[in-house]
């Protein structure tokens, strides 16, 4: 899958999505846009995988109709996540065009 990292995901993460083409905003020009724009240039890039640290984007977006899916992770502090890793490359590999989910990450 084609997995697009926001601007505060972690990106040593992508060293663990084996299989998937992992690029970030910032690769693809796109680190101005927001939330909506980000998701709608993502989707006709053809991007199926959006992951992200934003925790308010279900509530601040209308992610009905999406062809995106959207994974959320609820940290994004590399040594905090870094042992549930698990965690989110599971919901990156199960994520279904339009689905959401969010990845609760334990706080110490």
């Amino acid at each position: 899958m084609r997995v697009l990292f926001d601007q505060a995901t972690p990106v040593p993460i992508r060293e663990f999505l084996i299989g998937h083409t992992v690029r970030t905003a910032a690769q693809e020009h796109w680190d101005r846009l927001r939330n909506g724009d980000l998701l709608a240039a993502a989707e006709d890039a053809g991007f199926e995988v959006f992951l992200t640290t934003d925790k308010n984007l279900q509530y601040q977006q209308n992610l009905a109709g999406r062809t995106i899916a959207i994974v959320v992770i609820g940290i994004q502090q590399w040594p905090a996540l870094q042992p549930h890793l698990a965690q989110v490359v599971a919901a990156v590999n199960s994520a279904k065009p339009g689905s959401f989910a969010f990845v609760e990450i334990p706080v110490n």
